[in-house]
């Protein structure tokens, strides 16, 4: 399964495994409780989610903490090569640059392979559904009817994501002469609202954040061949030992959702939330 952030170079995990680095030791419960700390591993640069210290998994981990009676303690970390790179450096042992573990990792998608893959780690609490969208400009594109509706516009994407993939992948790469490729899909959507693209190709809460309703820029849902029509959902993570850890997360998660806690967080962000 593909990363859904920025991938780093493949050289960082040689030379990790070359030096041989030892990992910092990985606190169970009972250590966590006593520092009086939470650490908690956020993406960077991963608006509307965490993005310079503020976003929804940044409040969903305040709110976290506060329910586990502990400080929050913030981790943002770049992504690694991968989402095992990211697990392994956040999760159960740590970057060999000195960085992580953390007590628990957000925005971890909660994928019957993955976890198949990454057997140090328990992922678990889904707490939103994610899914691609196309928006686009209503006076540039007045109708979308289907993915013929793309030929000869201009489309913009994040690189290394879902959605880059799946444009670039459909038809034998029939829309790539003007695919656009951009860092984060949020500097797509910023070109889309300054009239210099046709539509954006991004997840759905990237493009709420951004546009909230706007009725110039509608949103359209896009049948493409190899894209999960239905979403992903993203939980969390925490090391395979820390049963209780995951046991009291998953019990503060349910209270979050019964309470209406975590559709206010995601609706102070303009972002619908879905929840599992």
């Amino acid at each position: 399964m593909p990363n859904f952030r920025l991938r780093a170079s493949a050289l960082i995990s040689l030379v990790a495994a070359l030096l041989g680095a030892a990992a910092p030791a990985h606190a169970d419960w009972d250590k966590i409780r006593q520092s009086g700390s939470l650490k908690v591993a956020v993406y960077e640069q991963f608006a509307p989610f965490s993005d310079r210290g503020a976003g929804i998994d940044v409040e969903v981990a305040q709110a976290l903490a506060t329910r586990l009676g502990l400080k929050l303690s913030l981790l943002p970390f770049p992504a690694g090569e991968n989402l095992g790179d990211d697990l392994r450096n956040m999760v159960w042992k740590g970057h060999y640059l000195g960085y992580g573990p953390a007590d628990i990792m957000l925005h971890v998608p909660v994928e019957p392979q993955l976890m198949s893959e990454n057997g140090k780690v328990t992922i678990f609490a889904p707490y939103h559904v994610e899914t691609v969208r196309l928006v686009r400009s209503a006076r540039s594109m007045p109708v979308f009817d289907g993915v013929d509706a793309l030929s000869g516009k201009t489309i913009g994407v994040e690189k290394v994501s879902i959605a880059a993939m799946v444009l670039l992948g459909e038809g034998n790469g029939r829309f790539r002469d003007k695919v656009r490729i951009f860092d984060t899909a949020a500097e797509a959507l910023e070109q889309l609202k300054a009239g210099q693209l046709d539509a954006v190709l991004a997840n759905r809460s990237e493009i709420d954040a951004v546009f909230r309703d706007d009725p110039a820029f509608p949103l359209n849902e896009v049948a493409f061949q190899r894209l999960p029509r239905a979403g992903w959902a993203v939980g969390m993570a925490v090391r395979k030992d820390d049963q209780e850890m995951a046991r009291l997360l998953q019990a503060a998660v349910n209270e979050m959702k019964a309470s209406g806690e975590l559709q206010a967080i995601f609706a102070r962000h303009g972002v619908h939330e879905q929840t599992p």
